[in-house]
Parts: C-alpha cells; sequence; structure tokens
C-alpha cells in the first residue's frame, strides 16, 4: 500500500520474486514494470531477442526464457542478485507464464519435469503451456523415453498443448519419433497402464472411474429394456418362423463371439505377422477404420462395409486364426516395456505385406491417387491397398484415444516409408488438426503415401484441417497437380503451401499435367491463401485456372520461382485473377523475372482492389529506362487502395530511391504506408537524400502522410555509419525504420558475381 512515488523508486530494487509479488500493486497505482523487466533482459539474458519491436510484455518475454536456460542447465540464479532470492524457485515461480517450451538433445528437460519435486512445475505447465518444441533430439534409452511418455500425457492428454513442433534431427529414432507423433495425435494405451509416480495416472483413474459409473447405469437401462423385450415376446416365440429368426440370431451372435475372442485373445507374435500377410491379399486398407481410437474389435468393422459383408464368412476363420489385437495391460503396475508395445507395433513395417515397387510405376500411382474420389482406398506409391493388414491401422484401433494437438509440424526431420504410412495412419483420423507443416523431410514418393492419410481425414464430417504447408528439395509430382489434389480432397482448406526447390531428375520427362488430375473437378473452396514456390517449372495459366475457379474467395497468392513460358502468359494470368477472384488483396511475385513486362507490372500498380504488392528479386529494373520508373511513382501517386509495396532486390541503387520518395509528394493521393527496399544496393548518402526529400513532402502536406514503416535489410550502409546514423535518425522521426547490421563487403563480392 505504498505511494505511487515511493513504489516508483522501490521496484528497480526489487529481486524477481519480490517483483513479480508486487505486479499488482503496481498495476493499481498506475505504473508500468515493463521497463524493469527489460532491462533484467539486458542484464541477465545478454542478448538481443528476435523480433524484439513485436515483444508487447516483457515480464512473460524473461520468466519464459528464464524457465528454459535454468531448466536446460544454460543459467545460474546465483549469478545476480536479483535473481538469488531464497523464496525463490526458480522452476516453479516462472512456470505459470511458459507458453511455448523447447525439448532438446537426450531429453534431459523431460526427466527433470517428471521428478518428484517437481509434480506442481508440470501442474503449472499443464494450464499454460501451448507450443512443445522438439530440436536436434539424439537417441534415448528406455528411462528417458519413459519420462517423455509422462511428459506428452499430462501436457497435451490432460494439458492444453495445441502444437507440437519438431525440428532438425538429421537421423531420427524412429521408436522416439513415432511415440512423439503418436501422442500427439491422442493415441496411446489405456490410461490404467500409464504409471505416474509409481502410481496409476490419476487423471485417467478420475476418467475411467466415470466412465465405469455411466457403462453400469447403460448396462442396467439396457438390462431393464431387455426384461421388458422378452416378457412382450413370450406369446410369440412359438411360432416357426420366430423359431428360424431366433436360431440365426444366435448363430450369428455365436459366430461374432467367436471371432471377438480370437481377435483379442492372446496369439504368439509369429500368427499375428501371418494374419497380416494373409490379410493383406484380402483386406483393403480403409483409414476409416480408425474411428475416434474405439476399441470395438474388426468384426464390427467387417460388418460395417457391404463390400466386405459378402465375404465375411470366407474371412472369418481366416482372420480369425491368425489376428489378434493388441493385449491390453494386466493392470496398473504393468511391465515398463509395456509401455511401449504400441510404438514398435506401430512402427513395425511386415515385409510380407508390402507391393512389389515394380508392380507400379510412379505415374500411374499419381493417377490413382488423383483420380479416384475423396474417400476411395489408398492406391498410392506404399500400396495400401494390398497390404490391410498393416500392423500400424489395428494396433491404432486397440489404443485409447486422448486429446491430441491440434498443430503439427515437422522441420528438417527425414521421414522413411516406414514412418510415412505410420504417419499416413494417424493423420487419417486425426480429426482435432487444423495445421499441417511438413518441410523438408525428403518425401520423395513417400508424398502418396501421405496423401492417401489426407485423402481418409477429408471424409470425416468432423475434419478441422485448414492449413497445409509442404515443402521440399525435390518434387516428386508438378506443384499444380499437388496443389489440385489437395484441394480437391479438402475445399475447406484455408491455407495451402505447396514449395519445392528443384525438379526430380527422374520426372524430368514426365507431361507437366497428369492427364488424371486436370480431370478431376475442383468442388468451390474456402481457399483464402496460396503459395506455390516452382521448381524453375513453367507456370501455364491453364492449369492455375481451375484452381483460382474454385477459389472465390482468394486473398493472398504468391508465386515464387516460376518461368513464364511465353510472353503472354503473365496478362493471361492478370486477366484470370480479374475475372476469378474480385476478393484478392495480396499479390506476391518472388524470382520471377519480370524485366520484359513492364506493361503488366504497371497493370497490377493501377489495380483497385489490391492492397499489397510485392515484387521480390524479379529484375524490374534490370532492361528498362527512366521512363518506366516515372510511369512507377506516377501509378503508385494515383493509386489510393494500395497499401503495401515490397520492392526487394531489385537493384533499385541511390538515385531509384531517391525518385521513390516523390510518392508521397504534395500533389499525391497515395495511401502508401510500407515500403520494403532491402537488399537494393542502398548506400548512406542515397539514404540521406531520400530522407531529406521525404522531410520535405512531409512538410508541404502539413505533416499529413500515411507512410509508417520502411525496410532496409541488406543494404550497404556499414560504408558510412556517420551519413548512416544520421540518416536513420531523421528517418525515425517519420517512420518505423527496421534495418540489421550487415557486411557489405561479402554481399558486393556476391553481387558482381551474379550480374
Amino acid at each position: 500500500a505504498l505511494p505511487g512515488h515511493l513504489l516508483r523508486g522501490l521496484l528497480p530494487l526489487l529481486t524477481v520474486f519480490r517483483l513479480e509479488r508486487a505486479e499488482g500493486a503496481a498495476r493499481r497505482a498506475g505504473l508500468s514494470t515493463q521497463p524493469i523487466w527489460r532491462k533484467l533482459w539486458d542484464d541477465v539474458m545478454k542478448t538481443r531477442p528476435p523480433n524484439s519491436e513485436n515483444i508487447t510484455c516483457w515480464r512473460k518475454k524473461f520468466l519464459e526464457t528464464f524457465f528454459s536456460n535454468v531448466l536446460h542447465g544454460v543459467l545460474d540464479v546465483s549469478s545476480d542478485w536479483r535473481l538469488n532470492d531464497h523464496h525463490f524457485s526458480p522452476l516453479l515461480h516462472s512456470s505459470p507464464h511458459v507458453s511455448q517450451l523447447t525439448l532438446c538433445n537426450m531429453l534431459q528437460g523431460a526427466v527433470e519435469l517428471t521428478a518428484e519435486h517437481n509434480q506442481k512445475v508440470l501442474e503449472n505447465l499443464a494450464g499454460s503451456l501451448r507450443i512443445l518444441k522438439f530440436q536436434h533430439l539424439l537417441s534415448s534409452d528406455q528411462s528417458i523415453r519413459r519420462s517423455l511418455v509422462l511428459l506428452l500425457h499430462r501436457l497435451i492428454h490432460h494439458g492444453s498443448v495445441s502444437q507440437v513442433s519438431m525440428y532438425s534431427w538429421p537421423v531420427p529414432d524412429t521408436v522416439l519419433l513415432v511415440l512423439i507423433l503418436s501422442m500427439s495425435a491422442g493415441f496411446w494405451r489405456s490410461g490404467n497402464a500409464l504409471v505416474y509416480h509409481s502410481s496409476p495416472c490419476g487423471l485417467c483413474r478420475k476418467e475411467d472411474k466415470a466412465q465405469g459409473q455411466e457403462s453400469g447405469q447403460e448396462q442396467a437401462e439396457r438390462g431393464r429394456y431387455d426384461e421388458r423385450e422378452w416378457s412382450n415376446s413370450e406369446n410369440q416365440k412359438g411360432s416357426p418362423r420366430a423359431l428360424e429368426e431366433a436360431g440365426a440370431e444366435a448363430k450369428g451372435y455365436r459366430a461374432d463371439a467367436r471371432l471377438n475372442s480370437v481377435l483379442c485373445g492372446p496369439r504368439s507374435p509369429s500368427l499375428r505377422n501371418q494374419a497380416c500377410e494373409e490379410a493383406s491379399s484380402k483386406v483393403p486398407c480403409d483409414h476409416t477404420s480408425i474411428q475416434g481410437g474405439s476399441s470395438r474389435c474388426i468384426s464390427d468393422q467387417l460388418s460395417c462395409h457391404p463390400v466386405l459383408r459378402k465375404t465375411r464368412r470366407r474371412l472369418k476363420s481366416a482372420v480369425g486364426r491368425k489376428r489378434r489385437c493388441l493385449r491390453r495391460s494386466k493392470g496398473p503396475y504393468a511391465d515398463p516395456e509395456d509401455l511401449y508395445d504400441f510404438v514398435f507395433t506401430v512402427a513395425r513395417e511386415d515385409n510380407s505385406g508390402l507391393v512389389d515397387k515394380n508392380s507400379t510405376t510412379e505415374g500411374e500411382n499419381a493417377e490413382n491417387w488423383t483420380s479416384s474420389s475423396p474417400g476411395s482406398p489408398c492406391t498410392g506409391h506404399t500400396g495400401c491397398k494390398k497390404r490391410g493388414g498393416s500392423a500400424g491401422m489395428f494396433s491404432l484401433k486397440a489404443a485409447h484415444r486422448f486429446r491430441s494437438v491440434s498443430t503439427l509440424e515437422l522441420f528438417s526431420i527425414p521421414l522413411t516409408g516406414e514412418t510415412c504410412r505410420t504417419l499416413s495412419n494417424l493423420l487419417s483420423s486425426w480429426v482435432s488438426l487444423e495445421n499441417l507443416v511438413l518441410s523438408y523431410n525428403g518425401l520423395g514418393a513417400n508424398i502418396f503415401c501421405i496423401l492417401s492419410g489426407l485423402r481418409a481425414l477429408s471424409r470425416h464430417s468432423d475434419c478441422h484441417l485448414r492449413v497445409v504447408r509442404v515443402s521440399d528439395v525435390f518434387s516428386h509430382m508438378p506443384c499444380m497437380e499437388l496443389v489440385r489434389c489437395i484441394l480437391s480432397a479438402f475445399p475447406q482448406l484455408h491455407t495451402l503451401s505447396v514449395s519445392f526447390d528443384l525438379k526430380n531428375q527422374l520426372e524430368g520427362n514426365r507431361p507437366e499435367g497428369n492427364p488424371s488430375c486436370s480431370e478431376v473437378e475442383i468442388p468451390e473452396s474456402c481457399l483464402e491463401q496460396l503459395e506455390i514456390r516452382f521448381p524453375r517449372e513453367p507456370l501455364h495459366t491453364a492449369f492455375l485456372l481451375p484452381v483460382l475457379k474454385a477459389s472465390k474467395s482468394l486473398q493472398q497468392l504468391s508465386l515464387d520461382s516460376a518461368t513464364l513460358p511465353c510472353s503472354q502468359e503473365l496478362g493471361l494470368l492478370l486477366e484470370a485473377l480479374r475475372e476469378c477472384n474480385p476478393n484478392l488483396k495480396k499479390l506476391s511475385f518472388h524470382d520471377v523475372n519480370l524485366a520484359e513486362h513492364q506493361k503488366e507490372v504497371l497493370l497490377l500498380l493501377q489495380d483497385p482492389i489490391l492492397q499489397e504488392i510485392t515484387f521480390s528479386f524479379c529484375r524490374l529494373f534490370e532492361s528498362s529506362t527512366t521512363e518506366f520508373l516515372s510511369e512507377i511513382i506516377n501509378t503508385v501517386k494515383r493509386n489510393s487502395s494500395l497499401k503495401s509495396l515490397k520492392l526487394p532486390g531489385n537493384r533499385l541503387g541511390n538515385h531509384r530511391l531517391v525518385a521513390l520518395a516523390d510518392i508521397f509528394s504534395e500533389d499525391s493521393s497515395s495511401s502508401l504506408c510500407q515500403l520494403d527496399v532491402s537488399s537494393n544496393c542502398i548506400k548512406p548518402d542515397g539514404l540521406l537524400e531520400f530522407t531529406k526529400k521525404l522531410e520535405d513532402h512531409i512538410q508541404q502536406r502539413g505533416g499529413r502522410i500515411q507512410f509508417t514503416h520502411l525496410r532496409l535489410f541488406q543494404n550497404w550502409l556499414d560504408q558510412d555509419a556517420e551519413t548512416a546514423q544520421e540518416a536513420l535518425r531523421r528517418l525515425k522521426a517519420v517512420c518505423s525504420v527496421v534495418n540489421d547490421s550487415w557486411d557489405s563487403s561479402q554481399a558486393f563480392a556476391d553481387y558482381i558475381s551474379v550480374m
């Protein structure tokens, strides 16, 4: 209850523990603690955080980073008196502020968080943590994996984690990778198989008890109903037809009971593998066998499919003899090995179930996937249709389904065929998944396996997938073909990004468009953002047109690294955009040679609908005259709808930058707020001249100007530090300036090398 002026002087003298406790009092007194937390960051962390200009709460930023550094042993709390408070428990008191956490290397952080003395820390994280990241993981032993199981179970299944991201794992441990993927998807053995601090998971135990009570009530009601039915049918049971129907029903019930008992009963591993081998030639792969983690046995699925019902009698003996569900845990104190049965089973691959890779060509694989309607059995590269006995599918069915995350991101993690099949099976029923990012995973032909899982997911009515991003070094199918395949299965997508660096050499002689894909009807979609990075493929508007026509709600379009096969192609694209996408607000071209398309560039700049235009490394001024620059400036001056113009990497130089200041002249009706002139060989004297000219225009307009942001990354401002500092100082009085420290000497060598 100190007066405000005393509290203002006291706050900088408090330890972190006391400062945190005084936060409420400072707020009530109208005082901000943000400068103190920012100074704490500078003194303790001694680094500049990325995107510091976007940090809105330095208190949260400090405590979150502090938690991570203490957890990984890279920060000594005795190094600063403000951290060294005997009342202060570093992990416990900072954990409520942690919304994202990164675990790396040998997962030491997982071991520490699941230790007995950190139970309260883990409970705090279960409520606050939203993003869980894994980076540079190494192989781990069973005890570490067990700690990871407990951590994921608490933070995902019984917590608030909504995003799991994995980065930079050059040689992934298959068991560990599948463990993280499966638990992120909500799959694991039933709750009583998880041992938490030498006792069953308390949250699972409560859920099991509640479900048991509900099940008991349902059974009691069913018993009363059966009694009524029995009494009502007593007078009719003597008729011959009734006796015949009763006999048939009893016979069918006994057959189903025998099938269930054999499928779910214990069986040797060798017989289980034989079951996969035999079933692979008879039962088509159907990802819908994974329905929300249901624990029903396979006989229920066989009776659900009209096609399979015809062969059910023939399949019963074969499947019943040689397949079983996963063995259930025998109690709350299960063998530690039993915790990993599911992971080993879902990751295992039976060679007997594989299709001969030479039996189907890659072109046929693509045609099979694209020509089949959404929801049809998988016929992709992995031969799923012929290997319906995949251990992954049925082990998923035997697992219990918990809460799952809504975002999965995999960056620079090679995915083998085995892992892709597992991921495909997980995706097929991951209805809570909203965002999927697969970046540089070396998919190759396994892209068809991922597509089959996505196609199976698309037929779930409660599917929430809205964002798909796929990027890799090599493309195994043309970009537009992949875009149309995904969009035809998921018209509800809001964002679709497909990016490849290079064209697969094996694909060199393939036609640009798969005939079957070009015939696929794309339903009207909800797509708002489309990004395509072509591996130096020609941009054919004819292939893009069906996508544009189906995407009436498209607001952002980005085309990267495409080649224009003829001079008319860009004009055809602009015409298609005007006709098909009236709501388009942002258009971006990157690394597309527009040097010979000055007319089309000017047409874009005068478009009355576009609010943001990007010409990035497009060689705009490579063969242009001064008249072209003047036309650009006059066009932008007359366009009142354009808010952002990005021109990085177009060799503007000093004189063109100075000329661009005329966009803000007194006679201009421009509403331009943001200008990006990064990587344009701009020197300090040119920037200073641009600044002076801009100041003159602002003065002539009485200070009325909407210009707010200028980006200057990777320019030659280090050649005269004093002049650059003066220019930046004067610019920052006008707008927000974002630049960096950059070594232009090396950049100049790179520039000369590509001229």
